[in-house]
């Protein structure tokens, strides 16, 4: 606490006191600054703006020309000028291009509305866990809500300063985040609001609540717009069949979504020609293939587009034509190509792991958690060319390895789960979390940044210090939950390896501790050691 005395007889203790104050004042001011800033970044769990861009640049950019129609469609104009359609839900079958029509939205939302309105939005992704669940929609929307209106903050606040991040975090998570997002709703100087969620099917965890939350404050506060996308799935349309929601089909507008897909198809195939040098007949035999054998789905054309660009023009015909028609025959055909390539068991064992991590993984992280020929683990460009065999299913943006879709990865897990987990999917976890422990073995020591000196500020460390740990990143998050669910206390064959997670404890803890605080994941690791110590005890309790 500051220290000062005041004078009231003499001619400059007015100044004194003033200076004082205003000495107080600003520290208070830079208090409350801190203390925001601290709030904010504890929401946050992703910048669902850092999200769309990452999802248009996965996708080759956004094509006007490719969700322009949904501007002149009656149901999408009638829920814009009809106060009593609050809800919009655009819903169709995998591959017909529901993310990118949401991302054209926005960007006309935003050049119209942007200066006068709240747009704030949310990417589900089933293949992330920290962006596949109810309550993460909800730290998303918050967080774009506050970030473009800052006095909503205080509304988060208001239950922050008496918690922390463990409000945002903890079991009743769920309900405060409800509360705090009624109230931002209620609040009488929020503006024109539009809410979309893309990909409701893709929230795994707490996906009743959520749709019921969205009926709920959508029929209680019909100026909030609202617009979700989903899967044709039967659980999300008996709780979004109400008065208040305009449905669009894309299976109905089938001749729109033909008519984007064939405009679609023209840009993919004339970047090609330019690219590969094809000559007009051709791009234009290309064109007629795609435009005969698409079925209406943007993301069959893209994954052929994708292929050609990696076949040389003389081949190009030749390949074009051997593409079946349909996402699940083309699937069935690139794991084909996986099956008959040199190096098929380093792909089966990429897709295995890739379909049981519990986020998007880099390369180091993938060396780190697989068995891999030493000539492989330690060249990440032949490891790029192994990847690229399993182009359908995977793909490589900024070094991350992620599914293209999540129909790939659904396609793996029901008509190829055996071939991929030949032992079963619970002993590709088990292998998994062996690997972590292995890879936090090798990695991790005391002071592994040699800082040397207690009270350095995380927020201060910079690559390449960090890359140190990129390695084990995933796996000192992660491999508790890998045990967990190898099911070992249901399959004799995987029992918890009690020796190994002895050592692991005695030698690594403090190791591992030190590891999370400078990844700043010290929460998960709280909750890693909580699902640890129920593991141990119905492990012990089985064996009584």
């Amino acid at each position: 606490m500051m220290a000062y005395t005041t004078s009231y007889d003499g001619s400059n203790s007015g100044i004194q006191v003033g200076q004082n104050l205003g000495h107080i004042t600003n520290q208070f001011l830079q208090s409350e600054t801190s203390l925001n800033q601290a709030c904010l970044r504890d929401l946050r769990t992703t910048n669902p703006h850092h999200d769309k861009d990452r999802i248009q640049n996965t996708n080759g950019g956004l094509l006007k020309d490719s969700y322009c129609w949904i501007l002149d469609n009656k149901e999408f104009q009638q829920w814009q000028d009809n106060a009593s359609n609050s809800l919009l839900w655009i819903r169709g079958d995998p591959g017909k291009g529901k993310t990118m029509l949401l991302c054209g939205i926005i960007d006309e939302l935003t050049r119209l509305f942007g200066d006068t309105a709240n747009i704030s939005f949310f990417f589900c992704q089933a293949t992330d866990v920290r962006i596949n669940n109810a309550t993460a929609v909800l730290r998303g929307l918050i967080y774009s809500l506050v970030k473009k209106q800052p006095s909503l903050l205080a509304h988060v606040k208001s239950q922050y300063d008496h918690t922390g991040k463990a409000l945002f975090e903890d079991i009743n998570a769920w309900n405060a985040l409800s509360s705090i997002f009624t109230d931002i709703l209620k609040d009488a100087t929020l503006p024109s609001t539009y809410l979309i969620i893309d990909a409701l099917d893709e929230c795994t965890i707490g996906l009743p609540s959520l749709l019921d939350l969205i009926t709920q404050v959508s029929s209680a506060y019909p100026q909030i717009k609202w617009i979700v996308s989903s899967r044709n799935w039967p659980n999300i349309e008996e709780r979004l069949d109400t008065t208040h929601t305009a449905p669009i089909s894309l299976e109905l507008n089938e001749a729109s979504v033909s008519e984007a897909v064939s405009n679609f198809i023209q840009h993919k195939v004339h970047y090609l020609a330019k690219v590969k040098k094809y000559s007009d007949e051709t791009r234009d035999t290309i064109c007629r293939h795609l435009s005969s054998n698409s079925q209406g789905t943007f993301l069959w054309v893209a994954l052929v587009c994708q292929d050609l660009d990696r076949t040389s023009r003389r081949h190009a015909l030749k390949k074009v034509e051997a593409f079946p028609p349909g996402l699940n025959a083309l699937y069935g055909r690139m794991i084909d190509q996986v099956r008959n390539s040199e190096d098929a068991e380093s792909c089966k064992r990429i897709l295995a792991v890739m379909s049981i991590v519990y986020r998007p993984i880099v390369f180091d992280e993938l060396v780190s958690l697989i068995e891999l020929p030493d000539d492989l683990s330690s060249d990440f460009e032949a490891l790029s060319e192994i990847i690229a065999i399993c182009g359908s299913f995977l793909t490589v943006r900024e070094d991350t390895i992620i599914f293209v879709h999540q129909s790939a990865k659904d396609f793996l897990l029901r008509e190829v789960l055996n071939e991929v987990f030949p032992k079963g999917k619970e002993a590709g976890h088990y292998a998994v979390f062996s690997q972590s422990l292995q890879s936090m073995f090798k990695t991790l020591r005391r002071d592994i940044l040699d800082i040397k000196f207690a009270g350095y500020r995380v927020q201060e460390l910079r690559q390449p210090g960090l890359n140190l740990l990129a390695a084990a990143q995933y796996a000192c998050v992660y491999w508790v939950d890998h045990l967990q669910d190898s099911r070992y206390d249901k399959n004799d064959d995987f029992g918890l390896d009690g020796e190994c997670v002895d050592a692991f404890l005695q030698h690594e803890y403090l190791h591992w501790l030190e590891a999370l605080s400078l990844l700043g994941s010290i929460s998960q690791g709280i909750a890693a050691l909580l699902k640890l110590a129920r593991l141990i005890v119905v492990s012990y309790s089985s064996c009584a």
